[in-house]
């Protein structure tokens, strides 16, 4: 496999993180995380900071920078993007 091509391909990995995540919030939310949160929690009331959903919500925050690189590049333009750094 040459450079290009594993590069090519951590781009859309990267890429794919993002809903990925997202879709596991959505997930997490409608079915609940009561089981978990009764597992992970001491105390009678767990915080909401503490279940799975929101892990997951952080998660797709973090992985969001490639989708901002995509969109940014759209938003230049081709004429902007052909006369930029190789």
């Amino acid at each position: 496999m040459s450079n290009r091509n594993a590069l090519g391909g951590a781009h859309w990995l990267a890429l794919a993180a993002s809903p990925t995540f997202g879709a596991m919030t959505l997930l997490s939310q409608m079915l609940g995380d009561d089981r978990v949160a009764a597992l992970c929690s001491q105390a009678g009331l767990p915080s909401p900071l503490a279940g799975m959903t929101f892990m997951y919500l952080l998660m797709a925050v973090f992985h969001l920078p490639p989708w901002l690189r995509v969109i940014a590049a759209r938003m230049e333009g081709p004429d902007r993007r052909a006369s930029g750094p190789a």
